[in-house]
């Protein structure tokens, strides 16, 4: 018959060991000593074996019996409770050994081999190196809301309010490539949305800005098309099929010389509409001053940039060629 939690609250020591047994395999075992121990007795490979399920009164009767059917469930698979066990203690070890700053590289090194810019990845590795060193070298599936917390409020409070946004992404995108292959359970970024103190956003339209109106208009195409700077400076009017909405860039001018097609949007369309009233008459969309033979150089979008108040870390023109 199986055990009722009356009895087993009654069990009192014997001089020996003995079992009071449930159904199910399942029994307790009441040692001399007065402690009684959950145990499950099957079978598995032709042989006897015993798993151990918990002390009572920490288990008490209905847990135990719901251990001896995961036990019953993993046998029915053809998997023997004791070693899965093992292997679950296993992993449990070694997940506590997988730090953050382990994670934080091989996500780096993951990010390398898919090819991201060198810019990024520098970026990267910069934000990440502001992490606490007692932080890094905690176990990743450990991590808890508030030690994140505390990490990003030691850079917020040297009102580097935008780089403590940053890093909770960042921190975050580390621990969700952990949780993939087990080594973290959930992202504790998540319940930190609004607890930062968000930066003041800083409007610095294109428009605003005091300049030559071929410099104007490069700046104001250059995130619509999204072509490199070189590419775009020295485009020409011929390459510009304003009726079909799209541009070519000749397999001359291009990185992996071939020729590429380039979409305008509307907006892009209204840019290159008002430009045309002032160098269409040329061969060059954005001729520079000295020569309407020569592009605008490079240098000339990244110091109009740094007049619109953009540091060199967070936006740039990157020369593409000597001008």
């Amino acid at each position: 018959m199986p055990l009722a939690d009356v009895e087993i609250k009654k069990a009192k020591s014997a001089f020996q060991p003995y079992k009071m047994r449930d159904e199910g395999w399942l029994f307790l075992l009441v040692k001399p000593s007065g402690s009684k121990l959950w145990q499950m007795g099957y079978r598995f490979a032709g042989k006897e074996k015993t798993l151990s399920i918990g002390i009572y009164p920490s288990v008490l009767l209905k847990d135990a019996r719901a251990k001896r059917d995961e036990a019953m469930a993993l046998l029915a698979k053809g998997i023997d409770p004791s070693q899965q066990r093992k292997i679950e203690k296993q992993e449990r070890v070694s997940a506590a050994g997988i730090t953050f700053k382990i994670v934080a590289a091989e996500y780096q090194d993951k990010l390398r081999r898919e090819g991201r810019a060198p810019a990024m990845l520098n970026k990267l590795k910069w934000l990440l190196s502001l992490v606490p060193p007692k932080f890094g070298e905690r176990p990743i599936g450990q991590i808890s809301t508030v030690e994140i917390l505390a990490a990003l409020k030691s850079v917020e409070a040297r009102e580097n309010l935008g780089t403590a946004k940053r890093l909770r992404a960042t921190v975050g995108a580390v621990i969700r490539y952990a949780i993939a292959p087990g080594r973290a359970e959930t992202d504790p970024t998540l319940a930190l949305k609004g607890a930062l103190v968000a930066p003041k956003a800083k409007h610095r339209a294109v428009e605003a800005l005091d300049g030559q109106p071929e410099t104007v208009a490069a700046l104001k195409l250059l995130p619509l098309v999204f072509t490199r700077p070189g590419e775009l400076r020295m485009a020409e009017w011929s390459e510009f099929d304003l009726d079909r909405r799209v541009s070519t860039i000749p397999a001359s001018r291009t990185k992996m010389r071939r020729e590429h097609l380039v979409p305008l949007a509307s907006q892009a369309l209204t840019v290159l509409a008002d430009l045309k009233d002032i160098t269409g008459g040329g061969r060059l969309v954005f001729p520079g001053i000295r020569s309407k033979e020569r592009p605008i150089c490079e240098n000339t979008l990244n110091a109009s940039l740094r007049r619109m108040g953009f540091r060199q870390d967070e936006v740039s023109a990157r020369p593409h060629q000597p001008c």
